[in-house]
């Protein structure tokens, strides 16, 4: 018994080798990369290894693929997994049908396209009772194979013989055979993979309106749509989703086809011999088996690969967006008040310290109906020098054009306060941010867990300024879908999106560096390794031992092994440590090549690090081993020059056009500073301080033609735009970048 187990152990380890060696050729053929450095790939993947920590740390094995390809990598390795089940769970369906044979099961066997697998099965599927079932039940197979053949001159003739039980007369007969005939073209191969040809070339997708909402308002934002068609190769993903959100709310009906007469004629070519009798009814039945089966199916078909398509657009944008957001540029720990600006409920203020903690909050009411402008200027300036705050953060919704000017009056001088030690105080940088999601954070688990005696607004006013200090450590407590930097995200796929969002964020905190004493739990557990469980340990650790002092103490928080350790530790910064370099991305794995250059240098690792000439001095090429290369050994180099530097740019103040504060004050031709909110495939919405932002449509961004908006702004930017055109009526405002 423990011979044969163990026998069948090792057929299958080896069936499992062979079929990873068989992924990676087919991956990197599909990527244009190396075999070897994908089968390396796929091999740290299924040690558990990050994205983050391979793309970091195993430059060697990987031939420095970056975290993109490596994120492909993976994600085709899952298709090809699932791929590799369906074709288990056909093989299995079809050999206990006892219809396999060796030519079928080889086809299997080499078979990896999804859509071709499915080709091959569909005539073996179990599938619900068809008419062409029905008529082989009465025993009409042989005559749909005689009139297929098309030799006989009188089919009713030969129909005669089957006329019997159910089948009536000859009529009945040929009917249901040309069911049979009809069923045989829709799943054959070849008619199969010539419409969809038709489909990919010819297709064109039409939008109707439904009559009956043609007049309604929820209709309305549809209005584009209502009498639309376009070849489906040219539609672009943002309006395939809208044009499929209103069908979904079932205002619009949505069509995709080709050329019906001409895929039909097509199709007879491989099945009608002549203008024979047989050849007739051949020609009815492949017409009927297009309509009615071949033509529906490969449209839905289509209509879900150009869906697909479309959500992995959507979601591309969306991630890239939410990069962007997350690696803002922090003011870093400063005193900072928050406002979540409002007029007639009035402004939630807060008070943090450096660290983010909440000092103080109270309400003022600067605007109308209140208009309490004195009292409210008073009670900024005593909570500015209470508290010593260094920067306003002034969330950028309701009202916040007016908190922002009412602000600065106070910074200004302009309300004649008799404040003492003013003399002494220094005036505060003002910000304005996103509060996109701050209102979701305020009523989450995560806000309550925080903040379990304040209410909602205070929440979010605190979210607001804190997300000025550090964008990255707020935001990761925000679902990203509520953050307000994608488009149609609701009706994209849902598990795809959350994937790819989750995968952004891990990469982003992974590439700025996670402070192990001040970082969150929920900021740490988008560490590498790490995770929810881990995350809450490490918090739980510190609160009962105090700070970490070393990176080394990691492996005494519970369940924290040497695996979790391997994969988080590089990610993890210590400020001001004993070594330097638990503040740094070397990895703990290193320090022993960095102890040895500082040896060879005749000094401390400290001294290396803040003397260039010793470091210059090095020759990286002597510290290569087996396991280090010389792409680690530079990573180690740079890091050295700048330990525990954070990639993200400097945060710069931003202010807008003081003489236009509405859309009406709007002139074809100004031009005014703006900040890109939001980017999609078609453009890039900015805000002008009008309460309205307005588009910078892809043909207005440069005079040259370029693919994506991205090539030219990033969220966030400051930039000069161009008024182009101001629709009122629609409350729309054009914008342009060019000459300027």
């Amino acid at each position: 018994m423990e011979i044969h187990y163990f026998c069948t152990q090792i057929n299958v380890f080896t069936a499992r080798l062979m079929e990873k060696n068989i992924f990676a050729k087919l991956i990197a053929t599909a990527m244009n990369l190396q075999e070897k450095a994908v089968a390396n790939t796929l091999a740290l993947l299924d040690e558990g290894c990050t994205i983050p920590f391979i793309s970091r740390y195993r430059k060697e094995r990987t031939g420095g693929l970056d975290e993109v390809q490596i994120a492909g990598i993976s994600d085709r390795y899952e298709k090809l997994n699932e791929i590799q089940k369906r074709k288990e769970t056909v093989t299995k369906t079809i050999t206990d049908l006892g219809k396999m044979t060796p030519e079928l099961e080889k086809r299997i066997e080499a078979c990896w396209d999804a859509t071709e697998l499915e080709d091959i099965y569909l005539p073996y599927k179990p599938k619900r009772r068809t008419r062409a079932q029905v008529a082989r039940e009465q025993g009409l197979e042989p005559l749909a194979q005689t009139l297929m053949l098309q030799r006989e001159h009188d089919p009713k003739h030969a129909a005669e013989r089957y006329v019997k039980g159910d089948v009536t007369n000859t009529e009945a007969a040929i009917k249901g055979a040309q069911d049979i005939i009809a069923e045989i073209v829709s799943e054959d191969e070849r008619s199969r993979q010539q419409l969809r040809t038709s489909f990919s070339r010819q297709a064109f997708i039409t939008s109707k309106v439904v009559k009956t909402k043609a007049d309604t308002d929820e209709a309305a934002k549809y209005s584009d749509y209502f009498d639309w068609e376009e070849p489906l190769k040219r539609c672009s993903s943002h309006r395939l989703l809208a044009m499929r959100r209103g069908e979904s709310e079932g205002i619009l009906r949505i069509s995709i086809s080709p050329d019906d007469e001409e895929a039909v004629e097509r199709l007879k070519r491989h099945y009608v011999y002549g203008n024979t009798p047989c050849g007739k009814l051949v020609a009815e039945a492949v017409e009927d088996g297009y309509k009615r089966l071949l033509k529906p199916a490969i449209e839905t078909e289509f209509s879900t690969l150009s869906k697909e398509k479309a959500d992995e657009e959507a979601i591309r944008v969306f991630a890239e967006n939410l990069r962007q957001l997350l690696l803002g540029a922090p003011l870093g720990q400063k005193r900072v008040m928050g406002i979540d600006p409002g007029f007639r409920t009035g402004c939630k203020v807060v008070c943090l310290d450096a660290q983010g903690n909440l000092l103080h909050h109270e309400a003022i009411f600067p605007h109308p109906p209140v208009n309490k402008r004195m009292e409210a200027a008073m009670t900024i300036q005593k909570m500015m020098q209470k508290y010593q705050i260094e920067a306003i953060s002034i969330g950028n919704g309701t009202a916040s054009r007016e908190t922002n000017d009412f602000i600065k009056d106070v910074l200004a001088g302009r309300y004649n306060i008799d404040t003492k030690k003013k003399e002494e105080f220094t005036k505060p940088q003002v910000f304005t941010v996103s509060e996109d999601g701050a209102s979701v954070y305020s009523a989450s688990k995560i806000a309550r867990d925080e903040f379990p005696d304040e209410d909602v607004t205070v929440r979010g006013a605190v979210s607001i300024g804190r997300r000025l200090m550090d964008p990255l450590a707020e935001l990761v407590k925000i679902d990203p879908k509520s953050i307000g930097v994608g488009q149609y995200q609701h009706d994209v796929d849902q598990t795809k999106l959350k994937h790819s969002l989750d995968q952004t964020v891990e990469s982003c905190v992974n590439l700025v560096g996670v402070n192990l004493n001040t970082a969150s739990q929920h900021l740490l557990m988008y560490v590498s390794g790490l995770g929810p469980t881990l995350a809450k340990n490490i918090v739980d650790y510190r609160r009962e031992n105090g700070a970490f002092t070393s990176r080394a103490q990691l492996k005494k928080v519970p369940r924290l092994g040497p695996a979790a350790f391997q994969q988080c530790a590089g990610f993890l910064r210590i400020p001001g440590a004993k070594n330097p370099l638990d503040n740094s991305a070397v990895h703990p794995e290193s320090y022993s090549v960095v102890e040895q250059m500082a040896k060879d240098q005749g000094c401390s690792v400290s001294d290396l690090i803040n003397n260039k000439d010793k470091r210059e001095a090095i020759d990286i090429k002597r510290y290569v081993t087996a396991e280090v290369g010389i792409p680690t050994l530079t990573d180690i180099m740079k890091e050295l020059e700048k330990p525990g530097r954070d990639p993200r740019e400097q945060i710069e103040e931003f202010e807008f056009d003081k003489n236009v504060s509405t859309v009406d004050d709007l002139v074809e031709g100004m031009i005014l500073p703006g900040i890109v909110t939001n980017i999609t495939n078609f453009g890039a919405f900015v805000d002008i301080g009008v309460h309205q932002d307005g588009l910078i449509h892809i043909s207005q961004m440069a005079n040259r033609r370029i693919a994506h908006p991205t090539d030219v702004v990033k969220l966030h930017q400051h930039l000069r735009v161009r008024v182009i055109e101001v629709d009122r009526r629609r409350n729309r405002i054009s914008l342009s970048l060019k000459g300027i």
